[in-house]
């Protein structure tokens, strides 16, 4: 079953997450487990013909994404990611750059510590949850090039 999030200019331009909260909200009461990988992003931002920006090189959707992440850091749980929903909320937090031929190429610095930091907050998560939790992580920091030695988990 997937979830999708309509984002729109007004919630956008108004830093509002009353649509995010309203759909994510309700999942924390159920079994969690159950949207894993479900959550999809529909982002009605309209913009004219002659720009050529992606929707993670502007601002106010980035900001938008910024705010979100504060307030549901675990959200790569859920997020869809054979369907690019995770890279592309790495995109909005993460300084990147736009190729053409190649698709993103982050900052290699920011993308290290973006990794590690969503490893070190889902771990926690996960484990409140009740959720095994190394093949998970393993698996989005692979999405994102980098391998997790299990000596690393077995210090966190």
């Amino acid at each position: 079953m997937t979830l999708k999030l309509v984002l729109d200019t007004k919630a956008i331009a108004s830093l509002d997450l009353t649509i995010a909260k309203n759909q994510l909200n309700p999942l924390l009461e159920q079994n969690i487990v159950d949207y894993e990988q479900q959550l999809q992003f529909v982002i009605d931002f309209p913009r004219g013909d002659d720009d050529p920006r992606e929707l993670s090189e502007i601002p106010e959707i980035r900001l938008w994404f910024v705010r979100l992440d504060t307030v549901y850091p675990w959200l790569p749980f859920l997020l869809d990611w054979k369907a690019g929903e995770l890279a592309r909320y790495g995109a909005m937090l993460v300084p990147h750059q736009f190729n053409r031929s190649e698709g993103i190429i982050f900052n290699p610095e920011a993308l290290e510590i973006f990794v590690m930091n969503k490893i070190f907050i889902l771990s926690d998560w996960l484990k409140e949850q009740e959720i095994p939790e190394r093949s998970r992580l393993n698996s989005m920091a692979q999405l994102f090039g980098y391998e997790l030695d299990d000596a690393f988990f077995d210090m966190i």
